[in-house]
């Protein structure tokens, strides 16, 4: 059961995501989460090295869908400027906004990846779905009141992980 939260990559930022080590991999599309993944839960809109990561996605041909639990209102607000396909209040770690998401870009799961900040949301849901997943160290130090307690688990979890030998990075 643990398994299901181990995700296969860990990066510190979105940013040590490239376009050619995706292609490397065979990716075509990302879906990833929006809060604390690409910029603070609080941040209102993409910061201009943001706009420039999408930018370099897209050149790349890359698709990008923004899979969120958060409401319409804040995910279209910030993806809607930016030409960005979304999924509001996509209840991760269900499957649905993720299959969705897949087939909204016209990819399978092999082609994609799920990028997130959340081991209980975002890597249990793609994992469970079946597509590699990618871990990023949140951006912002703090949280709204449901992630605090999400992370409050996920520490446990990933304590547990390092004593096992099954993770190397550190937080």
């Amino acid at each position: 059961m643990l398994k299901h939260f181990l995700p296969d990559q860990h990066v510190k930022s979105i940013f040590e995501i490239t376009p050619h080590s995706l292609q490397e991999k065979g990716v075509k599309g990302i879906i990833t989460d929006l809060d604390n993944t690409l910029v603070e839960w609080d941040r209102p809109n993409a910061t201009p090295k943001l706009i420039s990561w999408f930018e370099e996605m897209k050149q790349s041909n890359i698709k990008v869908t923004i899979v969120s639990n958060n409401n319409e209102n804040r995910v279209k607000a910030f993806s809607h400027p930016l030409d960005i396909p979304f999924i509001y209040q996509a209840r991760k770690p269900m499957g649905r906004a993720f299959r969705r998401a897949l087939s909204e870009m016209g990819l399978r799961k092999e082609e994609t990846v799920v990028i997130g900040d959340q081991l209980l949301t975002d890597v249990l849901g793609g994992n469970r779905s079946g597509f590699h997943t990618i871990l990023v160290v949140p951006v912002a130090q703090t949280d709204g009141f449901f992630t605090r307690f999400n992370r409050l688990v996920e520490r446990r979890i990933l304590n547990w992980f390092r004593k096992k030998g099954m993770i190397q990075w550190e937080d």
